[in-house]
């Protein structure tokens, strides 16, 4: 091992531009050596991370941690330790070069056999130890907004505290596209051994490269089409969305977190696992479901579920990303909370079977399924299950709580997700964030849903809780906009709420406001006529903006139904519908008509066009796979 420092000319080609999130750092350079090396085809897993690091924030998908120091380390040792690490792990050495195609999207990983990195190192003598601790985080929530580039090595970026020759604190930038939580928690736990200079066993794991054969093998081939089969049925016939609340305007934004520690809980839930026989991932997720039904009022969910490609044994050591969504379908129709625990396992477990699967198709399948339903399946519930993969040494050198329960507001990042359930520690003390988009769940009902789950929990410590009354529990919004929770029994949905509010019907399984689904379709006309319609070569100029058509909204016979007068003669329940699901994203109360009445206006009189608007392909496409 070499480590210098190194002057910004002296930086290794593939280095990520030097930056230093508080300008008081200096720049080492680490060089490694390792016996693997190669290249091959995308994980699944990979492939999906890569499309999200294209698309998203890397806030979104960078993740920070300060990683737990053995007493008496120094520097030296740290950047050996790094080394090694690096060394061991070939998804911290794997770059992902751009692709042939005219988006250079990367078709392949290489892992390299050698090179360099460097690292971020910061003179903290002095501090005490809360201070190097809100140092530590504001470095981390710095570097995480800064990319990790694919084409280059390693897939982690850390920045060192140190006092001299001694080690303080280290920060961990890990690039989703090398290491899930999971992985991540391997790697704190091998670091930390290397660190206090243990020798550690051969890694015994797949690599991503072995990994990524098996999942092109035959067998690999039939799982990840069976796992699309899945996701066919559940967005043809289960729920788009969850929440039906007038609050909801928008994409999700303006997230709130709530952190919740308590060691009651934790014995509680220990209590109902011994009692019915289930893990307690299991009796999280059925507890926090029946309170999100609640919430919604509806007996039916589309969870998504991170996390969840761990339960193979082969892979629990896997240092890579298996970062894709298992998507779960419950029914909370239950009588008590120990039968919905059954239903979570069965459900869950054919889910977590099913996560498996190319990204591009399933993004292809919740396009086809917004076009042909009508409404765009959106994430509005995760659970995230990571009791298993913070080390314990992580979860202790936590400050002891100061109640129980603890519960304590934190920023959170923005998140496409309306409710998030994270699990954080479960043996000991149960700690759980919530996380929550205020157009749901403001801080004040968040609270009260934090609560109502430890009271739910503590109640089926000792038996079979009923699920009708759970009055602790933030219940149904009200159709309006204050946001209130229907506790006066109000079912809140029973049609309008006064002219130009809420006007909720249910259709197709779900709850819709018509407000809504005219505003959706005003923006979506407004939207076309400004970029223009797509009528064709033979068809004439589109029309101007003042004569966008007069539209009506309603539900006959159970069915959507928008009719729409026009000058247009060329306007087709095609090009509408088109535009309607295009403006789909983030209008999570409407969604775009079953069938489309066209009055067109000439000077040859009026005639009417109808139909429905879906592409027959696309219903054929989709059909297919349901």
């Amino acid at each position: 091992m070499t480590a210098h420092n190194a002057a910004p000319h002296d930086s290794a080609p593939h280095d990520p531009a030097p930056h230093d999130p508080v300008g008081a750092g200096r720049r080492v350079t680490v060089r490694f050596a390792a016996t693997s090396g190669g290249s091959g085809p995308l994980t699944r897993g990979q492939d999906n991370m890569i499309r999200c690091i294209r698309r998203d924030a890397p806030e979104a998908i960078n993740k920070e941690s300060v990683w737990p120091v053995p007493p008496g380390t120094t520097l030296a040792a740290g950047l050996n330790a790094l080394r090694l690490l690096v060394e061991r792990h070939e998804s911290l050495r794997t770059s992902f070069p751009p692709g042939p195609g005219p988006d250079a999207f990367p078709q392949s990983q290489l892992v390299h056999g050698d090179g360099r990195f460097a690292v971020t190192v910061v003179e903290a003598g002095g501090l005490e130890s809360h201070e190097l601790d809100s140092l530590a985080a504001e470095l981390g929530q710095a570097d995480v907004a800064v990319p990790v580039p694919l084409d280059a090595v390693p897939r982690i970026r850390c920045t060192l505290l140190v006092d001299g020759p001694h080690l303080l604190r280290l920060i961990a930038v890990v690039c989703h596209a090398g290491a899930d939580g999971a992985a991540t928690a391997v790697l704190i736990q091998d670091w930390y051994a290397l660190a206090a200079g243990k020798d550690l066993p051969p890694v015994t794991a797949p690599t991503p490269i072995q990994l990524a054969a098996a999942e092109q093998s035959p067998q690999g081939r039939r799982r990840a089409a069976g796992a699309l089969r899945h996701w066919a049925r559940v967005l043809d016939t289960g729920p788009q969305v969850v929440f039906a609340d007038s609050r909801i305007a928008g994409p999700p934004r303006d997230h709130g977190a709530l952190m919740v520690r308590s060691r009651t809980a934790a014995a509680d839930l220990a209590a109902v696992c011994r009692r019915t026989g289930a893990s307690p991932s299991v009796v999280l997720l059925a507890a926090f479901s029946a309170l999100v039904a609640r919430r919604a009022d509806r007996t039916e969910l589309a969870v998504s579920a991170l996390s969840a490609n761990r339960q193979r044994a082969v892979l629990l050591d896997h240092v890579g990303t298996l970062a894709q969504d298992a998507l779960i379908l419950l029914d909370t129709g239950t009588a008590d909370l120990d039968q919905l625990i059954g239903r979570a396992k069965s459900a869950s477990l054919s889910a977590y079977w099913h996560s498996v699967l190319d990204a591009e198709q399933v993004w292809q399948l919740v396009e086809d399924a917004a076009h042909v339903r009508g409404s765009r399946f959106a994430r509005q519930v995760v659970v995230n299950d990571l009791s298993l993969t913070i080390p314990a040494a992580v979860a202790d050198a936590q400050p002891a709580a100061t109640a129980d329960p603890e519960l304590t507001a934190l920023p959170a990042p923005p998140l496409p997700v309306r409710l998030m359930f994270t699990i954080l520690r479960i043996s000991g003390s149960l700690d759980f964030a919530l996380i929550a988009c205020p157009q749901v769940l403001d801080p004040v009902e968040t609270d009260r849903f934090a609560r109502a789950l430890l009271a739910l929990l503590a109640a089926a410590a000792g038996g079979p809780v009923p699920l009708v009354g759970l009055h602790d529990a933030p219940g149904p919004p009200v159709a309006g906009s204050d946001g209130s929770d229907g506790s006066d029994g109000s079912d809140g949905f029973s049609g309008s709420d006064g002219d130009g509010g809420a006007d909720w019907r249910v259709v197709d399984g779900s709850r819709i406001d018509l407000a809504a689904v005219r505003s959706l379709v005003g923006a979506a006309l407004d939207a076309a006529l400004d970029t223009g319609l797509d009528h064709g070569p033979d068809h004439g100029p589109d029309l101007p903006r003042d004569s966008r058509p007069a539209c009506r909204v309603s539900v006959e016979d159970g069915r959507l139904t928008v009719d729409l007068d026009t000058a247009d003669p060329h306007l087709t329940p095609a090009d509408v519908h088109r535009a309607v699901v295009a403006a789909l994203p983030g209008r999570d109360t409407a969604m775009a008509p079953q069938h489309y009445r066209i009055r067109y206006r000439g000077p040859d009189g009026e005639r009417l066009g109808a139909g429905s608007g879906r592409d027959p392909e696309v219903v054929a496409r989709l059909a297919a796979l349901t």
